[in-house]
């Protein structure tokens, strides 16, 4: 498939611009959007690379007046969003280019949450409908332009904040968070590292999947999930061993928005452990899915069993069974050098505590099954030992 035919504008979910070089165009859409003093939300990262100057200056040179903030990690605080909220606020900001992984997508979606609404950022944690605390049409506009393939943040309504008091990791929500244009340019992300091509990717694997294996009745989050898999499964190797493949690239990001898209149906267990282990720890959040999905596949196998001869098809798996989709996810994860288990990241002494925080996550009330804190407690047990026994 040429360049040229991986180009494309679509509104589904969001309004959506995919192709190489097409960050060019970032000045005339902020000026569809009524953005001429835009807040550009990345991480410290970013902005020492080699492309991110010449976009402020297209910003510029567009008659636009841009400010960047900066100050995040990889996995943002409501300290970071303060500040980014103080950062808005100083430059008159009038929307957000939240440009970047999931750290820089989710904190400029809570600077646009923010930046004009009352309240913390913890006000919006994804409960008891405290998103109605907040007018939707004060939010910032934002375009998000995403570097990595993985959270999908770009295409959702949520975001993934660490709650300094417990460190955990807490889902912000409000339906009109998700932005309004996705500026997704491959080029953005022909330096990504492979080990975070990997992580990033198999991130996207666990949205697929767990969207795919959510019980509820969401026959299109179902086609999305599958397509996304099989995208990922054709390109995330060829990414891994040569980033400089612009279709891998490209699929690749598709593949991240697609599986956002899918896990409006829901997600599960692999997330609701992924979260605290990555806010209590800092593993990277698809380095903790991928380690995660092997042994939850395991736990839940008898009632997601009936749905794997339908994805082993679709992956052209031979057996087109449950066994042939986890060997083929447990190949996946040696053939992109990321680790088996937890072992040296999660010890015996804070599984008491990760216990109750999974319990907690949201992402568990769209589990394939319920699960009992012994539950939890034993693939958490098995993911740090490598057991993968029933």
């Amino acid at each position: 498939m040429s360049e040229e035919s991986l180009v494309g504008d679509f509104n589904y979910p969001s309004a959506y611009r995919i192709g190489a070089g097409r960050i060019r165009e970032l000045a005339g859409f902020c000026a569809e959007l009524g953005i001429d003093r835009p807040l550009v939300v990345t991480d410290p990262g970013i902005v020492s690379l080699d492309w991110f100057a010449p976009i402020l200056t297209t910003l510029e040179a567009g008659g636009l007046t841009p400010s960047v903030f900066s100050q995040i990690g990889a996995n943002p605080t409501v300290t970071h969003v303060e500040a980014g909220v103080a950062a808005a606020l100083e430059h008159g900001a009038d929307g957000c280019i939240a440009l970047g992984g999931g750290s820089g997508m989710d904190t400029g979606k809570c600077i646009a949450l923010l930046a004009d609404n009352p309240g913390s950022v913890l006000d919006y944690e994804d409960a008891n409908e405290n998103w109605k605390g907040a007018d939707g049409a004060r939010i910032l506009p934002t375009i998000a332009v995403p570097t990595t393939a993985g959270t999908g943040s770009e295409v959702g309504r949520a975001a993934v904040i660490v709650d300094p008091g417990d460190h955990n990791k807490k889902i912000i929500f409000h339906p009109r968070m998700q932005p309004d244009l996705v500026l997704a340019d491959p080029n953005l992300t022909l330096g990504l590292p492979p080990r975070l091509t990997a992580a990033t990717g198999m991130d996207a694997l666990a949205h697929c999947f767990e969207a795919y294996c959510a019980p509820s009745y969401h026959p299109m989050a179902d086609g999305i999930a599958l397509e996304g898999m099989r995208l990922i499964a054709e390109h995330l190797v060829p990414a891994f061993d040569d980033g400089s493949k612009i279709e891998a690239r490209t699929h690749l990001l598709m593949a991240a928005s697609m599986g956002a898209t899918a896990f409006q149906k829901g997600l599960g267990l692999i997330h609701a452990l992924s979260h605290p282990v990555g806010g209590v720890t800092g593993l990277h959040h698809g380095t903790a899915n991928s380690i995660f999905l092997p042994y939850v596949m395991v736990h839940h196998r008898a009632v997601i069993e009936a749905r794997m001869p339908r994805l082993a098809r679709v992956l052209d798996l031979p057996g087109q069974s449950f066994d042939a989709v986890l060997e083929w996810v447990l190949d996946l994860r040696t053939r992109l050098e990321l680790p088996h288990t937890l072992e040296g990241v999660v010890s015996q002494e804070m599984i008491a505590r990760l216990v109750p925080m999974a319990a907690a996550d949201p992402s568990l009330a769209t589990n394939p099954k319920p699960c009992t804190h012994e539950e939890l407690e034993r693939v958490l047990r098995k993911s740090i030992a490598g057991d993968l026994s029933p």
